[in-house]
């Protein structure tokens, strides 16, 4: 008779649970099966970049880059590598900010509008099929591409977004419009449609507990159900 009452109490629990945990159970399966329907690969727009062949810097390779002398920002690091068909030299100092030099010592502008469009085009299949070309901001950029870096954002007549980043003229990334769902599903995955970033907030936690408390109690009741089941067949025979 205990059993038979704590075997009462789980199914009113796990009926209450069910109502409580459903929606977001069934919107983690969703959003799974929708998050791996294409390979990650070609969510981040692997393939639609052109194979860039590399260059090897010229053996009589000999840059002397000197700092400004009012500069005062301490650096973190300095490379040297083929751009354009040239050497170029970067210099990231410790803010994240990077400044090139050309094969003269000469302080490189920033990358303009011109350049941006001429690096997706030789970069990015379909790369010339240009809507638009906006210049961001550090501090102001799009919701799509998420990080403190001054940036072109180069957008394509196929929806992808080609982000060029405007220091170094490297592709910062690639948002394709599948891209876009996936992370609005991560983001529903997370429930986190804010930043889509924190993937251990309490009410994320909260119902990951009472789902797999639900899941318990759901095999304790099927494996009590599949006895009862035996034995009444045993009886009946």
């Amino acid at each position: 008779m205990a059993k038979s009452r704590w075997m009462l109490r789980f199914a009113k629990w796990h009926i209450w649970l069910g109502w409580l945990v459903g929606v977001p159970i069934l919107m983690w399966t969703v959003t799974g099966l929708v998050m791996v329907a294409k390979p990650i690969e070609e969510v981040r727009g692997n393939h639609l970049r052109s194979e860039v062949e590399q260059q090897a810097l010229p053996s009589d390779t000999n840059i002397a880059v000197t700092l400004p002398q009012d500069t005062t920002q301490p650096v973190k690091s300095v490379s040297t590598m083929m751009q354009d068909g040239r050497p170029i030299t970067s210099i990231t100092y410790m803010d994240g900010t990077v400044a090139r030099f050309g094969p003269d010592g000469t302080q490189l502008p920033l990358l303009g509008e011109i350049a941006a469009r001429a690096i997706v085009a030789e970069q990015i299949k379909g790369g010339e099929k240009v809507v638009s070309a906006t210049r961001f901001d550090a501090e102001d950029t799009p919701f799509d591409f998420r990080r403190p870096i001054p940036v072109w954002q180069i957008a394509l007549e196929d929806g992808a977004h080609i982000y060029v980043n405007e220091q170094t003229g490297e592709i910062a990334a690639v948002r394709t419009k599948w891209w876009r769902v996936f992370d609005f599903m991560w983001g529903l995955h997370i429930m986190d449609l804010k930043t889509r970033e924190d993937t251990s907030h309490p009410i994320l936690i909260l119902f990951a507990i009472l789902g797999v408390i639900g899941s318990l109690l759901g095999c304790i009741l099927m494996f009590r159900r599949s006895k009862a089941r035996v034995v009444g067949r045993t009886h009946a025979g």
